[in-house]
């Protein structure tokens, strides 16, 4: 078996472990990242055209900050390479007064606009089925981005920058040392980043795997951007997502819970749309426990990152500068300790 050393050895190039091997490079270090399947692959959850950006998160008030480093980082590798990473289009979070999707990009600490139920009806006519108390927060800064072109974005500039990678490889994690088939890597540090893989990688997670489709519906002149932007609408039933056609893509639009009849909530909440969906992606989610990332050293050698319960991928350029600084032993440029794997120690799941 060959025998390779390396600074950092990235397991996992999807939208964190592309985005770290890039942070990596840049800081000079000597980094390789090892691939399942190959950059920009379908086979995870970091494919499907587009992706929804959000800056006023209602996850958590501390992914603000991880949101805007995305986009500083994005907007920066865009200039360089002449691709739109990010498209601002803003994001309409619709729903009660009190509900997590209303209040929490109201506690963000980013700029908003509240608009009330007689705004919203206004400005957005395509909604249907509205509850007379429903309203909206406007996350200007918000829109889309772009899963599989950002994804090789991170590679290419990583690769620019003198990062070596290995593609079509199936990996063994032992503390410092990755094994493929024919290599063994011995690094200083290693992050892992697999997605729905992570949990088999690195033992003692509470991670729990959840297949989602991604649901394309027929452009319609009322449902482009920037007249249907990006929106996530919490109705009785369940939770709504997604952005209108433009650029080749067509109307996206996602339920949560997955179990929920998308034909009828779409011919519900928006009468003008075909509610039958042209086409369906699989997509593969981690959910943790609390809904948040786990993000952080788990000895003294393996960082990782996942769990991110489908919210991940507008965060995945700010989340690859973390891992960067976690490597590296630099200050991180936000606080981290609610994404730390440790909130979880001695949990587990069978996934």
């Amino acid at each position: 078996m060959e025998i390779l050393r390396a600074d950092v050895v990235v397991v996992g190039l999807g939208a964190f472990g592309s985005a770290a091997l890039w942070r990596l490079a840049q800081r000079g270090l000597d980094v390789v990242g090892v691939e399942r399947h190959g950059v920009g692959h379908e086979h995870g959850s970091s494919h499907g055209e587009t992706r929804l950006f959000r800056v006023a998160c209602m996850e958590h008030p501390g992914l603000a900050a991880v949101a805007t480093k995305s986009l500083e980082l994005w907007t920066e590798l865009g200039r360089d390479t002449g691709e739109t990473l990010v498209r601002q289009t803003g994001c309409l979070n619709v729903g009660a007064p009190d509900s997590q999707t209303v209040q929490g990009p109201l506690k963000a600490g980013v700029p908003v606009d509240l608009l009330t139920h007689e705004q919203l009806v206004a400005r957005q006519p395509q909604y249907a089925g509205l509850r007379p108390d429903d309203v909206a927060v406007w996350d200007p800064g918000a829109g889309i981005c772009y899963p599989e072109r950002n994804v090789r974005a991170h590679v290419k500039a990583a690769q620019r920058l003198g990062a070596r990678i290995y593609l079509e490889e199936v990996v063994e994690v032992d503390g410092a040392t990755v094994r493929t088939q024919g290599t063994e890597f011995r690094a200083g540090k290693v992050v892992v980043a697999a997605g729905a893989g992570l949990s088999g990688l690195v033992g003692g997670l509470p991670l729990v795997h959840r297949p989602t489709p991604l649901n394309w519906f027929a452009p319609k002149e009322e449902f482009t951007l920037p007249r249907f932007p990006a929106f996530i609408w919490d109705r009785p039933e369940g939770g709504l997502w997604g952005h209108g056609s433009d650029e080749g893509y067509a109307v996206k639009i996602g339920v949560h819970p997955e179990t929920m009849d998308i034909e009828g909530v779409v011919a519900q909440a928006f009468p003008g749309l075909d509610p039958k969906p042209v086409k369906v992606v699989p997509c593969h989610v981690t959910d943790s426990p609390d809904g948040q990332f786990l993000l952080g050293g788990i000895d003294e050698n393996v960082i990782i990152a996942g769990g991110d319960s489908g919210h991940g991928f507008k965060h995945a350029a700010g989340i690859g500068e973390l891992l960067a600084q976690m490597a590296t032993g630099e200050n991180p440029y936000c606080a981290v300790d609610f994404l730390d794997p440790a909130r979880f120690r001695g949990s587990s799941s069978n996934g």
